[in-house]
């Protein structure tokens, strides 16, 4: 049993549900918004949606010198409602959709990891959720 802390960030999205969950889910729009800052950007991504399926994201330094793959296995997907998975390093996450105040707020909820401290872990899951935000609210669905 996991004894790791539990870190959640949220966001307000200013566009119904069921256009979050597509740019949530979609590889396409994955790539455009699954990085931390400028510096890092998600070259590649798939994403097989459904329980037992496997999803992968490719973060890369800009430059060159760095990469890696965020992946695991889905756990539960109820559309437009919740995901959750199991990342590859055995932590699970969880990730919430609900309507409010005329948008959608998103909560993600994962076990913390051992090598960073909590406070950068939430910064930079709450720097890729705001830009999910902002790419969300900037396209046309």
């Amino acid at each position: 049993m996991s004894t790791a802390a539990r870190i959640s960030v949220s966001a307000l999205v200013n566009k119904p549900v069921a256009d979050v969950w597509h740019t949530w889910t979609d590889p396409e729009h994955i790539t455009q918004w699954n990085a931390a800052n400028d510096d890092w950007h998600c070259p590649k991504a798939s994403n097989d949606l459904r329980v037992g399926g496997k999803f992968s994201s490719t973060m890369a330094a800009r430059d060159g010198s760095f990469s890696f793959d965020f992946e695991g296995i889905y756990d539960d997907v109820q559309v437009n409602e919740r995901i959750s998975y199991t990342l590859a390093d055995g932590r699970s996450c969880e990730v919430l959709f609900s309507p409010e105040d005329g948008g959608t707020r998103v909560v993600e909820t994962f076990d913390a990891e051992t090598e960073n401290s909590e406070e950068m872990q939430r910064g930079g899951w709450q720097a890729i959720l705001d830009r999910f935000k902002a790419h969300a609210e900037r396209i046309k669905q």
